[in-house]
């Protein structure tokens, strides 16, 4: 890929490097105002913009531009109620929701071969749904209870200003900031009542913020009346992602830490999922950690347009985690 346009609105004549100083290269490109003129220019966008702004740059671009790949939440949950609860002030057009894909490449890669509008999944949502895929999609588990764990870093907030974000706050906190629901389950939930066999009877979320900068981790306790032992779950596992280089099947103690962790992980396109089965609770854990930035975010972006335009999956992504952090 070559990046040909980089578009904005408070940032406008701006260089990279002058907002992101790890960006110490002159790509030519300063940041330039959205129209639609910029069809011309490109092959594909990625709208790492507000809910509100990507649904109006959807409309705008839509079938101008070969591609467009939201970031954003403005087309994730493609149940029109289940939007309005959860993104009250993102008003959309019905017709290109119905149109966008939700790209998370491991699970539904044949349709983002030819998907000309892709919405990529919350960082949450991504570790979540890799987590249960295999037991849904793959063993076709019927889900009575889920109850979801999550613990995010503080990029997870984005870049707007909040006093509970401050550094002599945030430091050292474990936060609950929605601890009785989060809107990323709500997508996981929507996703997978289209993605049979298995079902997902009630899917709930509490979220925590926690001290470190970036990495998320969760923690997803599975409640099912299937008769599954920990060989069957781990085999089950190992055969859903075979073949899939960026979810890595982990044993919790394989390593010198357990795993899953989200430093393990930090600076790559990988999650790290483990499956556990408590005799004592009658219960399957899911655990499963990514980069919230790349994984979760930006890298997961770059993979789906991979698979759209026939790349190899994994170009540009061939970053190893960085640890120590």
């Amino acid at each position: 890929m070559e990046l040909t346009f980089l578009g904005g609105s408070s940032h406008v004549g701006r260089r990279p490097a002058e907002l992101h100083p790890g960006l110490r290269m002159d790509l030519g490109l300063t940041v330039e105002p959205v129209t639609e003129e910029i069809a011309d220019r490109v092959d594909v966008v990625f709208l790492a913009t507000p809910a509100p702004v990507s649904a109006e740059l959807a409309a705008l671009l839509a079938d101008r531009v070969p591609a467009v790949v939201d970031l954003s939440g403005a087309f994730r949950i493609r149940t029109p109620h289940l939007h309005d609860r959860w993104y009250p002030k993102v008003e959309r057009r019905t017709d290109l929701a119905d149109r966008f894909v939700y790209g998370v490449p491991e699970l539904v890669g044949d349709q983002l071969a030819d998907a000309a509008l892709i919405s990529l999944p919350g960082c949450y949502a991504t570790a979540i749904t890799l987590g249960l895929a295999p037991l849904t999609m793959g063993l076709g588990l019927d889900l009575k209870t889920v109850v979801v764990d999550g613990k995010s870093g503080s990029s997870g907030g984005g870049l707007q200003l909040r006093t509970p974000d401050l550094h002599p706050l945030r430091n050292g906190a474990i936060t609950p900031y929605s601890p009785t629901g989060h809107r990323h389950a709500a997508e996981v939930g929507d996703f997978f009542e289209r993605g049979k066999p298995g079902t997902i009877g009630s899917l709930t979320m509490s979220a925590y913020g926690v001290s470190h900068v970036r990495g998320l981790l969760t923690s997803s306790y599975v409640f099912t009346d299937d008769a599954v032992d920990q060989r069957e779950l781990q085999r089950a596992y190992v055969r859903f992602y075979k073949g899939h280089r960026f979810v890595r099947v982990r044993r919790h103690a394989e390593t010198l830490i357990p795993v899953p962790d989200p430093q393990a992980v930090l600076g790559s396109n990988f999650c790290d999922v483990t499956v556990l089965h408590d005799d004592e609770g009658g219960r399957v854990v899911v655990l499963a950690a990514l980069d919230n930035l790349v994984k979760g975010a930006a890298g997961q972006a770059v993979q789906a347009a991979n698979i759209r335009f026939g790349l190899p999956e994994e170009t540009g992504l061939s970053m190893q985690p960085v640890m120590p952090t």
